[in-house]
């Protein structure tokens, strides 16, 4: 199973979307600084998840949600829209 996942950071006031098969280690990443992509604007805060039968139906997902290019689309996913 894998999870697409919602980051915020309060710093830089940003969302980031990725995809992971452990959320929590991904999280821990990405706080460490280990994550090139966010290691500016940490730290950062799990906003919400959704879960995958496949790594290529979350690589699809995740895609999909970062071409709309929307922080209104994401909050509205995290609004329970997703």
């Amino acid at each position: 199973m894998f999870w697409v996942y919602i980051l915020f950071s309060e710093k830089c006031k940003k969302f980031y979307v990725g995809y992971s098969a452990d959320v929590g280690v991904r999280l821990l990443r990405h706080n460490a600084g280990m994550v090139n992509a966010t290691k500016n604007c940490r730290p950062y805060i799990l906003k919400a998840k959704k879960s995958f039968p496949s790594q290529l139906e979350a690589m699809k997902e995740e895609l999909r949600i970062k071409n709309k290019k929307s922080s209104k689309y994401i909050q509205w996913l995290i609004e329970g829209n997703w």
